[in-house]
């Protein structure tokens, strides 16, 4: 696991280095995935911009939490695009009656998704109810020309989800991709602890004890399984949503490729 020490943010790691099925590795500084980016330092900008060469945001929060947590410092970086895509479903014009049924709505579809492990539903969900945003996040990685980092709040999610379906795509073990989602719990104090002090979250995160956070290892398992089960791997799901076998080509080719 190659983490990245930042000042101003947390669950911040490499995507290269993890094995491939056949006898590879991904390629470091191609695909970077952290949790928010609020409270980056110039000297972590100016990390990941000169040292790694990002040129791509891959921000995966809603609509909701952009406009509350308001701009993030890569955002004023001349050459820095922001791809925005909420992979949760938005409820923007409706009462907060409505949306409380529809929150409802979905927590019980995501338990009927997978009645074994209600969060592998609930990722599955990102496949089934957001499927345009989730091939376009996939996409902004494929044809970013330059280094990518993905985040959302946590960076254990939703990133999560992104980084597997990209790290699938490219062909790495699906030991390596569970091992990776479950690398955030060794950061998962300080994930929590920043987020209690966001707009967003501060009055929430802490009301449930710190291991209600902790993604599972048997949560990545059973989403790798289902994907293959149910879509026929992450190749057939993309290309049924729109991604073209150039694009997916490209996708697999910027963590592989030298």
């Amino acid at each position: 696991m190659i983490w990245i020490e930042l000042e101003g943010a947390v669950n911040v790691r490499d995507l290269g280095g993890l094995p491939t099925t056949d006898g590879g590795t991904t390629v470091p500084g191609r695909v970077l995935r952290s949790a928010n980016l609020q409270e980056l330092s110039p000297a972590d900008v100016s990390r990941l911009v000169g040292g790694f060469g990002v040129t791509t945001v891959v921000d995966l929060r809603s609509t909701n939490e952009v406009k509350i947590e308001g701009p993030a410092p890569l955002d004023a970086v001349p050459g820095v695009r922001r791809a925005h895509h909420p992979v949760l479903a938005e409820f923007l014009d409706v009462s907060d009656t409505v949306k409380a049924a529809l929150l409802l709505e979905l927590a019980e579809a995501d338990r009927g998704r997978y009645p074994d492990d209600q969060w592998c539903g609930h990722y599955l969900g990102y496949l089934e109810n957001r499927p345009e945003e989730v091939t376009a996040a996939l996409r902004s990685i494929a044809t970013a020309p330059g280094a990518v980092i993905v985040h959302c709040a946590a960076g254990k999610d939703r990133t999560g989800v992104l980084a597997a379906l990209a790290l699938a795509a490219a062909g790495v073990e699906p030991d390596a991709i569970v091992a990776d989602y479950a690398a955030s719990n060794d950061q998962l104090e300080a994930i929590i602890e920043r987020l209690s002090r966001s707009k967003m979250y501060g009055g929430g995160v802490t009301k449930v004890p710190l291991q209600a956070h902790a993604p599972r290892a048997e949560t990545m398992t059973a989403f790798l399984e289902q994907l293959d089960a149910k879509y026929g791997g992450v190749a057939a799901w993309a290309a049924g949503h729109g991604l073209t076998e150039d694009e997916f080509g490209r996708l697999r080719a910027k963590l592989r490729q030298a």
